[in-house]
């Protein structure tokens, strides 16, 4: 049996969905706060809980195999102004399935975290050794994580996966600036508001890739503690995510850049990340940025997204 917190969500329902395909036994829970109920595979059995709740852990956990704890508040941008959500949410609930695993005997856990643990990183591609000095509440709150995964590994003879990623789109994606484009457009057709100046760089990686890496990662090495890069190996500028999303909608906006040189307090300008550990094992990404950006936008439109609607299971899966 396997546990996946955040099963809801955009990774953790295509992780749920991937278990499912492949015959494990799936239990997914969430408090539904951001992820969506057709989102999960309804072959996987659903808890209705809190990560911020150690009942509902405990009642959750019980009876696993293996935990992937993908479930945490994603939003960088508003980490800075709502700091105490960030630490609810990411740390204490990172702390409370770990005691929960020790109390119930699982082992095995397999955390998501995030590019954003390196902060404004001066080695490009930044490799897994680099310092983690986050520049965002919610970069510190997974470095947070990893650090207590670490130590419960080392202490209690656990064992852990830890992904650092790169923005992950595809599929039933509900956040980030692909989505919020394809929003404001759907409002105003001739404007699009773009945060910074639009030279942000980032790499992005498309969610089937993703879940690929995941999976030869766990698979192909068994130390106490690993950790993986997860991303693309090519970066994209905002301005040119703007113009694809346009292209595919067939529309042609006015820019209004709100100035800067990132979108918000804690944004990380430039980021790509090393995966050769990655490609060490035999992995290799199918989709560049530009390729996943341009498919992102394809599946959000087929799933009803520019008219801001969550789409039922029938249309997104």
């Amino acid at each position: 049996m396997i546990l996946i917190t955040g099963g809801a969500g955009f990774i953790g329902s295509h992780l749920t969905d991937y278990f499912i395909e492949k015959g494990y036994e799936v239990r997914v829970l969430d408090n539904f706060s951001s992820g969506s109920e057709e989102f999960i595979n309804p072959s996987a059995e659903t808890i209705r809980g809190d990560l911020r709740n150690i009942g509902d852990v405990l009642h959750a956990i019980r009876g696993v195999d293996e935990v992937w704890h993908v479930a945490a508040n994603p939003d960088v941008r508003l980490s800075a102004q709502k700091p105490d959500d960030i630490y609810d949410n990411n740390v204490l609930g990172t702390w409370n399935v770990l005691k929960a695993m020790l109390r119930e005997g699982v082992n095995r856990i397999v955390f998501t975290s995030t590019s954003t643990v390196y902060g404004e990183a001066r080695v490009i591609p930044t490799p897994e050794d680099y310092p983690t000095l986050p520049i965002s509440v919610y970069g510190a709150s997974k470095v947070a994580g990893e650090a207590m995964i670490a130590s419960f590994c080392h202490t209690y003879g656990m064992k852990s996966w830890i992904f650092r990623f790169a923005n992950v789109i595809g599929r039933r994606t509900r956040h980030g600036v692909i989505f919020d484009f394809i929003i404001k457009l759907g409002k105003n057709r001739d404007v699009l508001e773009i945060l910074g100046d639009g030279e942000q760089n980032k790499s992005y990686i498309y969610i089937d890739d993703c879940i690929d890496a995941m999976m030869t990662a766990v698979e192909k090495s068994d130390e106490a503690v690993n950790i993986f890069n997860i991303g693309s190996e090519d970066q994209i500028k905002v301005r040119r995510i703007a113009e694809i999303v346009c292209e595919v909608l067939g529309l042609n906006p006015e820019f209004r850049f709100t100035g800067g040189d990132r979108g918000w307090k804690g944004d990380v300008p430039v980021m790509l990340l090393s995966v050769e550990r990655l490609k060490s094992l035999g992995w290799r990404a199918r989709y560049g940025s530009e390729k996943a950006v341009r498919q992102t936008v394809r599946d959000l439109l087929d799933e009803g997204v520019i008219d801001g609607q969550i789409p039922d299971r029938k249309s997104c899966c």
